[in-house]
C-alpha cells in the first residue's frame, strides 16, 4: 500500500496476537518497532522470524517510551501488551490494573508528549460480561464480571475520555476466542502457563498432556457443550491493520468486535481435531467451570461495513489445520 514511510510501534509484538498483527505490518509495507517484556513475548520469534528491532521493557516504564519516541518518528502504536489470564486476575487483580490500565495510561501519556494522537487497542469481548443476546453487537451492555474484563473496559474509557480531551483517536477491537496459526506455519499460539483449548487439544494430540479435559457437557447447547467463536489470528491482524489505517486516514475513535459470526462447540473442536490430526484425542468430562456462559458469540458487521474486514479463514477446519502444522512444527520431538 505504499506505507514505506509509516513507522507503527507495537507493544507485546512478540505475544502471539501481537506477532502475527507485526507480519501483516510487515507484509504491508510498515516499518515495525516492537515493544516487549518478554514475560509471555518470545525473543525468537521476533528476532529471527520477524527479524524486527525489538526493545525490551514495560509500557510503565515512562523514560524508556520517550526515549523510543524521541529516537524513532512514530505515527501510530498497536498495544497488545495485556495480561490476559482471567483467573489469574481473579486472584491477582493487582498485577492486572498495574499493567493493563497504570501501563497503558503511562504509555498513552508519552504518546500524547511526542504528539502521536492514532491508537489500535487490543480490546476483549470479556467487556461485555455475560452475553443477554447472541450474536453480541457493539452496543451490548459492558458488564465485566472479572478484572480482566474491568481492565480492558477502564482502558476503553480512558481512550474515550482521551479523544474529547486531547483528539486523541483510537480504535478498540473486542474479540472473542483468538485460534489458528499463520498459515505459512512460522508464527502460532505458544503460552505458558497454556490456557486455552486449541493448543490443548494438540499438546493432547502430540502426547505431551494425557486427556483434554472438557468443562461441562449438560449447558443448554445442541451437544451440551459450551459454544465459543473462533477467530483466526491472521485475520484478527488484518483487522487491525485496516482500523490502523482508518485512523491514519482520519477515522473517529470507535470500537469495533471481531468474530467469526458463528460459533463452535468444544466437542466439535475436539472431533475436528481428531480429523485433522489422525490422532484419537481422550477428552474427559469435568464439572462446569464457574462463570463459564453458555455461548459466546460475536457480530463483526460493523467491522466489515465500516473498514472493510473480511475474514479468510472463518471454517473450524481452516484454523485447526494452520494450529496443527504450527504445533507439529514448534514441538516436533
Amino acid at each position: 500500500m505504499g506505507n514505506g514511510q509509516k513507522t507503527v510501534l507495537v507493544t507485546g509484538g512478540a505475544g502471539y496476537i501481537g506477532s502475527h498483527a507485526v507480519l501483516c505490518l510487515q507484509q504491508r509495507g510498515y516499518r515495525v518497532i516492537v515493544l516487549d517484556n518478554l514475560v509471555y513475548g518470545h525473543r525468537d520469534i521476533a528476532e529471527n522470524v520477524l527479524k524486527v528491532e525489538l526493545i525490551v521493557g514495560n509500557t510503565g516504564d515512562r523514560p524508556l517510551l520517550d526515549k523510543i519516541f524521541q529516537d524513532y518518528d512514530i505515527d501510530a502504536v498497536m498495544h497488545f501488551a495485556a495480561y490476559t489470564y482471567v483467573g489469574e486476575s481473579v486472584t491477582q487483580p493487582e498485577r492486572y490494573y498495574r499493567n493493563n490500565v497504570v501501563g497503558t495510561l503511562t504509555l498513552l501519556e508519552a504518546m500524547l508528549a511526542a504528539n502521536v494522537k492514532a491508537f489500535v487497542f487490543s480490546s476483549t469481548c470479556a467487556t461485555y460480561g455475560e452475553p443477554q443476546i447472541i450474536p453480541i453487537p457493539e452496543e451490548h451492555p459492558q458488564n465485566p464480571i472479572n478484572p480482566y474484563g474491568v481492565s480492558k473496559l477502564m482502558v476503553e474509557q480512558i481512550l474515550r475520555d482521551f479523544d474529547h480531551a486531547h483528539a486523541f483517536r483510537s480504535v478498540m477491537f473486542r474479540y472473542f476466542n483468538a485460534a489458528g496459526a499463520d498459515p505459512a506455519g512460522n508464527l502460532g499460539e505458544d503460552h505458558d502457563p497454556e490456557t486455552h483449548l486449541i493448543p490443548l487439544v494438540f499438546m493432547t494430540a502430540l502426547g505431551r498432556r494425557e486427556s483434554i479435559s472438557m468443562f461441562g457437557t449438560d449447558y443448554p447447547t445442541p451437544d451440551g457443550t459450551c459454544v465459543r467463536d473462533y477467530i483466526h489470528v491472521s485475520d484478527l491482524a488484518d483487522a487491525h491493520v485496516l482500523g490502523l489505517e482508518y485512523l491514519l486516514d482520519g477515522g473517529a475513535t470507535d470500537a469495533f468486535n471481531l468474530g467469526n459470526g458463528s460459533g463452535f462447540s468444544v466437542k466439535e473442536v475436539i472431533e475436528m481435531s481428531r480429523k485433522i490430526s489422525g490422532k484419537e484425542i481422550p477428552a474427559i468430562a469435568t464439572d462446569r467451570r464457574a462463570g463459564d456462559p453458555p455461548a459466546l458469540v460475536g457480530s463483526s458487521e460493523k467491522a466489515k461495513k465500516t473498514l472493510g474486514w473480511q475474514p479468510k479463514y472463518a471454517d473450524l477446519e481452516a484454523i485447526l489445520t494452520h494450529a496443527w502444522q504450527w504445533h507439529t512444527k514448534r514441538h516436533s520431538v
